[in-house]
């Protein structure tokens, strides 16, 4: 690679996942500086760092971006495409493991792991039927955004015994389960998962409108962008009985800010790394490497955004 320099602006970086393809110039900054950015022909950052006009500006040597995952809400995807710089995405690699967070939640919720840990820790074993526990298998899971992660979903909710429905604005949808509406999903889930992109027609998806068609004592989780929930009709949600639980492993903005809703007892919260298993984390910084790889060698990364 010659003078060339990458920037790996995620850490820990799994050992032997990117070195094999870029070599020996790379400097691993967990918060890479404008001055590490400017220096750079190549960069591998999380789907939390903008890169806006400014930023780019600020990067005059920038050949390729990667990113972490599929998120480019941060990203100025036109901007980029002026200055020829392809944005790099790494679809798939994380599919398993964000499906698996989504279940942990539910189970989590469903479960009454919290509560029933807290009971045990504060000698409260005579009390133990006095929290229900629920079951997934018969429960109806409504699955909201079909895409690689929403049917990994499926197939683990029906190993639950779980029946599905799902809808998705563009993606198709097997007839079987398909529901004709997001609110006809709403209203027939005992749960409900979110896996959409965040867009301007998805933000605050899931409002107080939504929160109302909601069964009764439903969960809700959400492992995907933190601007599809509504936080504050999440709360009042909760705090009417509406939702008996939700599962946050996004948030708006990131790193979380505080609010009321994070200390209600009925959430469980995870700062978004449902998709960093180790399997996962290193699948994807092979595959951004391999972006940023095809690009400083004359060709072009194998999936991009926009």
């Amino acid at each position: 690679m010659g003078d060339r320099r990458v920037v790996v602006g995620l850490g820990p970086v799994p050992p032997g996942s990117v070195e094999p393809l870029l070599g020996e110039d790379i400097d691993f900054r967990p918060e890479p500086t404008a001055e590490d950015l400017a220096l750079a022909e190549g960069a591998i950052v999380r789907a939390a760092v903008t890169v806006g006009e400014d930023e780019l500006a600020a990067m005059p040597r920038m050949r390729v971006l990667a990113r972490t995952g599929v998120g480019t809400d941060q990203v100025d995807l036109d901007a980029a495409a002026r200055r020829g710089i392809p944005v790099a995405v790494t679809p798939g690699t994380n599919t398993h493991a964000v499906a698996e967070g989504a279940f942990a939640h539910l189970l989590h919720l469903v479960k009454r792991l919290a509560p029933l840990t807290e009971l045990i820790r504060s000698g409260g074993w005579a009390e133990r039927t006095s929290i229900p526990v629920g079951d997934l298998e018969g429960a109806t899971l409504g699955i909201v955004g079909y895409g690689r992660i929403g049917r990994r979903v499926h197939a683990l909710a029906e190993a639950f015994g779980m029946t599905v429905l799902a809808h998705d604005p563009v993606a198709e949808v097997p007839p079987a389960i398909r529901a004709g509406s997001l609110e006809e999903l709403l209203a027939a889930s005992d749960a409900v998962t979110l896996h959409l992109p965040l867009l301007e027609q998805t933000r605050h998806v899931i409002d107080a409108a939504a929160l109302s068609r909601m069964r009764e004592g439903a969960i809700l989780v959400n492992v995907s962008r933190g601007g599809l929930i509504d936080e504050d009709a999440a709360l009042a949600a909760l705090e009417s009985g509406r939702l008996a639980g939700l599962g946050l492993d996004a948030f708006d903005p990131e790193p979380a800010r505080p609010h009321p809703l994070y200390r209600h007892p009925a959430t469980v919260l995870t700062p978004h790394v449902m998709g960093l298993s180790a399997r996962a984390a290193e699948a994807t910084f092979v595959a951004a490497a391999q972006a940023v790889r095809a690009v400083l060698d004359g060709g072009a990364p194998a999936a991009t955004a926009g």
